[in-house]
């Protein structure tokens, strides 16, 4: 009865969130001057992949290669789930941004925090929902002063699920920019008889792509009068083990710097789906095919390393880094979040294994003063069990996140699902929910272990941010809406 009441106290505001939720596409913000980080890349069109344990929601903008935009990218349908013209030599120019139309985010003239009592003491309710198992842990803040507004638990170390991909995220933008690009290459031998393929470390690269790629390398072979002799492809870039400790698992494939499509085998473009044992092989052989569809006739590729001093034929670029951070969040991509930490991992002078990127992460979660007390990066997707993150650091992160100051960081923000709209929130604050469009986050659901982590805009038009991880819960039918019922209570304050 206590709990049905509470929950009724969270849907009163359900008349001005009705009316709230009109703009909520533009208000739940930040935005980056008055857009999604990612449209600065329309030109590309939208694909998706990876995620686990997460609902369908709608695509973000895709890659682009040497050639410029890909043709006939769209959007990916919904899936459910269980859990620029530039040369081939060089990196094209980041995209450029539309004048804003939305005014961003602010914090009042003078912050009002009255209401933080009767909101503990609904959040304190909401917590004993036997949905959440225990432990279960909070954090909520006010993202425009940082000021925390309740806390239970908030320091203790908890296993964060896909949460964890707010810090891969947060460590990737910091460590590279949000206009850094993932490049795939084609590189040849000083007399062009040997040609390797050379992965980038993008996952987001699909048959559209290395279409075009195989067509550029084809006319530069032809312009060197070279007939390659041999096709190698080089995944050197990454180190350590192939396979996620999770072992093989439809939510991720073996994690390798070169693959297309993410390794799937059923043409999806996120959730679970059948994988390639070895993508990077499976990969290489669809671009000798290509080849030879352009006249250029290839030997059967074989692992190898690219030359010493090689002569770049061909290349093709990811989106950028903001719209990939994006993808990552709104989808739970759990292909693109390994690439990303490390990616990370690469920038930070460390190897891009799960041991060098989870150290990379944590090194560059350091730096921007955030606590770590206990905190444990033993992948970039959260499919670990052994991860470990605190409510209050997550809080911190999309605080820093919101930080006028830290524009780079902007898309952590931007890419969270938009309650009863998008992504793994598309299925959620549904049914006239009153935070509808006002909640933006991360979900995280492993067996047992279901979190929510991000933003919730208040009818005063606060920003807070909130993390509510909780252990060893029954099942993602209970908890998921006793979360979703904390994260409503927060539009209402």
């Amino acid at each position: 009865m206590l709990e049905r009441n509470v929950l009724r106290l969270a849907a009163g505001s359900a008349v001005a969130g009705v009316a709230l939720a009109a703009t909520a596409a533009g208000l739940a913000g930040p935005w980056d001057g008055g857009q999604r980080t990612a449209e600065r890349v329309r030109a590309a069109a939208p694909a998706a992949t990876g995620g686990a344990h997460h609902g369908p929601g709608a695509a973000a903008p895709g890659p682009a290669t040497a050639h410029g935009p890909v043709p006939g990218h769209g959007p990916a349908p919904g899936r459910g789930t269980s859990a620029d013209r530039g040369s081939a030599g060089r990196a094209p120019v980041p995209a450029p941004s539309a004048p804003a139309v939305l005014a961003p985010l602010t914090a009042p003239a003078r912050p009002q925090h009255a209401h933080a009592p009767a909101l503990a003491r609904t959040l304190d309710q909401l917590l004993r929902a036997p949905g959440l198992g225990a432990p279960r842990t909070a954090s909520v803040v006010d993202a425009a002063t940082g000021r925390q507004l309740y806390g239970h638990g908030e320091a203790a170390p908890m296993a964060p699920a896909s949460t964890i991909k707010i810090a891969t995220a947060v460590a990737a933008l910091s460590a590279l920019g949000p206009d850094h690009r993932l490049t795939t290459t084609v590189v040849a031998g000083r007399d062009g008889r040997t040609v390797t393929l050379v992965g980038g470390g993008d996952p987001t690269l699909d048959r559209a792509r290395l279409k075009a790629l195989a067509a550029d390398t084809a006319k530069a072979l032809r312009a060197r009068g070279a007939a390659p002799t041999a096709l190698t492809y080089d995944t050197s870039l990454y180190s350590g083990p192939v396979r996620h400790r999770i072992g093989v698992n439809d939510n991720i494939a073996p994690v390798t710097a070169l693959m297309t499509d993410a390794g799937r085998l059923d043409g999806s473009a996120h959730g679970p789906a059948p994988r390639a044992a070895d993508p990077a092989r499976e990969a290489a052989r669809a671009f000798a095919a290509l080849l030879t569809a352009h006249g250029v006739k290839a030997p059967a590729p074989a692992p190898g390393r690219a030359p010493g001093r090689p002569v770049r034929l061909a290349a093709t670029h990811s989106a950028p880094l903001s719209a990939l951070v994006e993808r990552t969040l709104t989808h739970s991509d759990n292909d693109l979040a390994e690439a990303l930490a490390r990616a990370t991992a690469r920038a930070s002078r460390r190897p891009a294994s799960f041991d060098g990127a989870g150290a990379a992460v944590r090194d560059r979660l350091g730096k921007l003063g955030v606590p770590l007390d206990g905190a444990a990066f033993r992948d970039g997707s959260g499919l670990d069990r052994r991860d470990r993150v605190s409510a209050r650091l997550l809080t911190a992160l999309l605080a820093r996140a919101a930080d006028p100051a830290r524009p780079r960081l902007r898309p952590v923000l931007t890419g969270l699902p938009v309650g009863g709209f998008t992504g793994t929130l598309r299925e959620r604050y549904t049914d006239g929910s009153p935070a509808a469009g006002l909640v933006r986050a991360k979900t995280g659901t492993l067996s047992g272990v279901n979190a929510l982590a991000g933003t919730a805009v208040t009818r005063d038009g606060r920003l807070l941010a909130f993390a509510f991880l909780a252990s060893n819960t029954p099942s993602p039918y209970e908890a998921q809406p006793a979360l979703d019922a904390l994260a409503t209570a927060l539009t209402a304050g």
